[in-house]
């Protein structure tokens, strides 16, 4: 899986993202958000795998796999730009709506608003093209527990 989804940042452009591919793909985000407060712990790794599990409805061991597998290619991935670059060309806005959402999940996981956090955040809204008033919604939504 991870070298298929390096091998999407530098491939032709086709249509859409594989279940697997999209799924790394949002765990390399998490993973880069809970570490952009050099402050990366298990309470977050564990917050990281309830996402995976409830968004894309697959079991603990494979969100645990998963997680893991973004931690390497998170440190390997080329910079968030290119990244979701890829990203906005090939899922439908409203799963970058999602993609935010998951992101500001992680963000308050800990009742705390990270300057680095909220700032990768409004990048990554502005390079997947997501609207701020649909990023701000999605904060929201997060916050109030409805996401």
């Amino acid at each position: 899986m991870f070298r298929a989804l390096f091998d999407l940042l530098t491939a032709p452009a086709r249509p859409g993202l594989s279940a697997d591919d999209a799924t790394l793909a949002l765990a390399v985000l998490l993973v880069r958000l809970a570490r952009a407060d050099d402050h990366y712990d298990t309470p977050e790794r564990t917050h990281i795998d309830r996402i995976l599990m409830r968004r894309r409805g697959i079991s603990h061991p494979e969100a645990q796999a998963i997680r893991t597998e973004a931690e390497t290619a998170e440190r390997d991935a080329p910079d968030t730009v290119r990244f979701t670059r890829v990203l906005k060309e090939r899922i439908a806005y409203e799963d970058r709506i999602e993609v935010i959402e998951a992101l500001w999940d992680v963000a308050l996981s800990d009742n705390e608003r990270s300057p680095g956090e909220e700032a990768l955040i409004r990048l990554v809204a502005n390079l997947l093209g997501v609207a701020d008033r649909d990023s701000a919604l999605a904060r929201q939504r997060i916050a109030r527990g409805e996401a």
